[in-house]
């Protein structure tokens, strides 16, 4: 079953306009996630709202927003203030512009949704729209509302949808002056860059996300069940630190130890499943379902290249 839309409304370009449903294109619900205990008893610590003077719990129904204006005063404001100065974009993504892929900065990328028409009207108009942004290999910006707050929304064509990825505002995106001003001007030798270029020609290849393991939650799975199958912990050793004094003799040792790039694999047949690499749960835990792959001996990647 599909997730529930996080948001519905329209889609419109110009005086073309079809309904859509928006849907989270990410998920982070298969990781280890932990609840906090108390030691002394091994209960769940649950939180409460409470009177930050008083000390009493208050109640949902209680709780109104407030901005804050000094130390102990605010400006409280209702929810039905709030839903009077709602924007047209709370029920329409309204597409503004259309832009290269190049032109949006990486820094004012969020996270991506799905959207696909809402219903079975309107997909001629949907379809429209969604080649319309393919033809032109353009990018169409647009605005929407979600969780009170109006998002820009960059959408672009994938299969029969649409990818909306929602965009920071400049005042989100701290200047890289302040981080970068005190980086030193270094001048890089051509030897040095022939031998950086050739162990970059070794590692080259293609964008897999299958390639890669989530070694922490694969540490964590190996945890849980050690602790519990009753195993005593082993801490691991920490790699030894480097200190790199001749750095041009390192980039020459480097070259003599890459590999050679391993051979493309086959193409993964498409379809949901566990992350490669990714060991089996011992024994299921508590809250999260087995997946169904888990009796199967996942099958052989290529040899992965060093980091």
């Amino acid at each position: 079953m599909a997730p529930r839309a996080n948001w519905k409304g329209f889609l419109r370009l110009s005086l073309v306009t079809c309904p859509v449903a928006l849907y989270p294109a990410t998920s982070e619900s298969e990781k280890i996630s932990f609840n906090q205990l108390n030691r002394q008893t091994g209960h769940r610590i649950k939180y409460l709202k409470v009177d930050a003077d008083t000390g009493d719990e208050v109640p949902n129904e209680d709780i109104v927003k407030g901005y804050q204006l000094e130390k102990d005063q605010f400006i409280e404001v209702t929810k039905e203030e709030l839903e009077e100065i709602a924007l047209e974009s709370t029920r329409t993504i309204e597409i503004d512009e259309f832009v290269d892929r190049t032109d949006i900065d990486p820094r004012y990328l969020i996270r991506p949704y799905y959207i696909r028409p809402d219903g079975k009207v309107g997909h001629d108009a949907f379809a429209v729209i969604r080649e319309t942004i393919r033809e032109m290999d353009k990018v169409a910006i647009g605005r929407v509302v979600l969780t009170n707050r109006e998002h820009i929304i960059a959408l672009e064509p994938m299969d029969k949808g649409l990818v909306g990825t929602l965009l920071r505002y400049p005042y989100e995106v701290r200047s890289e002056q302040e981080y970068f001003d005190e980086i030193q001007d270094v001048k890089v030798t051509k030897d040095m860059l022939d031998l950086a270029r050739h162990i970059v020609n070794q590692k080259a290849g293609r964008f897999d996300p299958e390639k890669f393991e989530d070694h922490y939650e694969t540490a964590l799975i190996d945890l849980i069940n050690q602790k519990r199958a009753g195993k005593p912990i082993t801490p691991k050793s920490k790699p030894a630190a480097t200190n790199v004094v001749d750095l041009m003799e390192a980039l020459r040792r480097s070259v003599g130890t890459e590999p050679a790039p391993a051979k493309a694999a086959k193409p993964a047949k498409k379809g949901r499943k566990a992350s490669a690499g990714q060991k089996e749960m011992l024994m299921p835990i508590e809250g999260k379902k087995p997946k169904e792959a888990a009796a199967k001996k996942p099958s052989a990647r290529p040899q992965r290249k060093s980091a």
